[in-house]
């Protein structure tokens, strides 16, 4: 597949290596604005993605990590307090389980029909609603303080649009050192008299992870809860979508139908297992990785074997807790700088479903329901109380999409 001849062992580790630089901003990103522990995300995301190719025969070169349309949930369920994290873990392990539903139902009904029933009309504007949905988020981190927010932002629009090669793969984490240490120098110079970055965090972090600890301060155990389940495995409706995207994007690339083989059903189920996985050891829903499928078409090695070594990586970075306490001292400001860019860019793709589709807006129908899953999908963000149940706003605008696509006549 691709440029895979004579490709070398350490070459094989140096694509590895930058398949992981080109998530690790966004993967790290999700449990430190969750306040889920980073190092087990790297972990759930490295195991994930090793599942994940077991599943689907090695024949999908993706690689897993955390995933940013839950952000919204989590952050209500968790509420900053660790307490709440088992009980989102239940939340995390039901998304997984309806992934894996999903995937015994497609296998079923087939591919085809799915593709009809979530058109680009229905996906697009659902991509825009969870950028905008988490944009309020980064603005309140870049509000704590605004010149660094605002330099980390620079920095990582400098870095996409005037460098090459490898460095543009990799803005989100130049923008991150680059913002950390600004953070670093401003705290050494005193002239905040407050300090940014909490250096406790990185000085009270064990240097290996007590990765065997289950139940214990690293990997917890999940704890059932009705409310935080049905605020959080609703979004797997929403990840549904944009897995579809993204493994079609991804065949694009390496020039084969992954929908077809190995199969629209065996990849939900890997994304399934790997989710519920990370649930389990209390880590983020896990999701494929459109930043890795860049890196795929810049390479042209679609090897599924270097993904594999970037999973590896990441399980490995994981197991280092001062590592880990370094990305939890990330200050606010440049994780909001970051965030900006982050969220914006998923709004900015929504849109780009929607033009690639070519879509015509002179038809009611199509505005309708563009129309009907923004507002409802934005006017609904923290959701609806139904008794004992919270719907979540991006469940409800899937469901309106579906129906208004479905129910509209095609030719108005």
């Amino acid at each position: 597949m691709g440029e895979t001849a004579n490709l070398t062992t350490s070459k094989k580790v140096v694509l590895g290596v930058q398949h992981l630089f080109a998530m690790f901003g966004a993967t790290v990103l999700v449990p430190s604005l969750t306040g889920l522990n980073v190092s087990v995300a790297l972990i759930c995301a490295g195991l994930g993605t090793l599942l994940f190719h077991l599943v689907t025969s090695h024949k999908v070169p993706v690689f897993l990590g955390s995933s940013f349309a839950y952000i919204g949930a989590l952050q209500i369920v968790i509420g900053g307090n660790s307490k709440n994290i088992p009980k989102a873990q239940s939340g995390i392990i039901a998304a997984g389980l309806i992934y894996i539903l999903v995937a015994l139902i497609v296998k079923y009904v087939g591919v085809d029909v799915i593709r009809k029933t979530f058109p680009p009309v229905v996906t697009g504007p659902v991509i825009v609603v969870i950028g905008l949905t988490l944009a309020p988020t980064g603005i309140s981190m870049a509000q704590v303080n605004w010149p660094v927010a605002l330099f980390t932002l620079a920095v990582i629009i400098a870095v996409s649009v005037f460098t090459k090669g490898f460095f543009k793969l990799v803005p989100i984490l130049i923008g991150l050192v680059s913002g950390y240490l600004l953070c670093v120098g401003l705290d050494l110079s005193g002239v905040l008299g407050a300090k940014l970055i909490d250096t406790s965090l990185i000085t009270g972090a064990p240097w290996i992870s007590p990765f065997w600890d289950f139940g214990g301060k690293f990997f917890t155990l999940p704890q059932f809860d009705l409310h935080a389940i049905t605020l959080i495995a609703p979004v797997a409706l929403v990840t549904f979508m944009e897995h579809i995207g993204d493994i079609t994007t991804n065949g694009s690339v390496i020039g084969k139908d992954l929908l077809k083989d190995p199969g629209l059903h065996r990849t939900l189920l890997g994304d399934g297992l790997a989710t519920s996985l990370a649930g389990l050891l209390g880590g983020p829903a896990n999701t494929t990785y459109s930043e890795n499928t860049g890196v795929l078409a810049v390479t042209k090695v679609y090897d599924t074997g270097v993904l594999k070594i970037a999973g590896c990586f990441a399980i490995f970075l994981g197991v280092f807790g001062k590592f880990g306490g370094v990305l939890a001292s990330i200050p606010d400001p440049v994780k909001g700088g970051m965030s900006i860019m982050l969220f914006g860019m998923i709004a900015a793709v929504g849109l780009r479903t929607i033009a690639e589709a070519q879509l015509d807006f002179s038809h009611s129908r199509n505005l309708i329901t563009v129309g009907l899953i923004l507002v409802f999908g934005l006017g609904m963000s923290a959701g609806i109380q139904i008794g004992e149940f919270t719907v979540s706003g991006l469940f409800i605008a899937v469901v309106v999409g579906v129906l208004a696509n479905k129910i509209l006549p095609q030719n108005v």
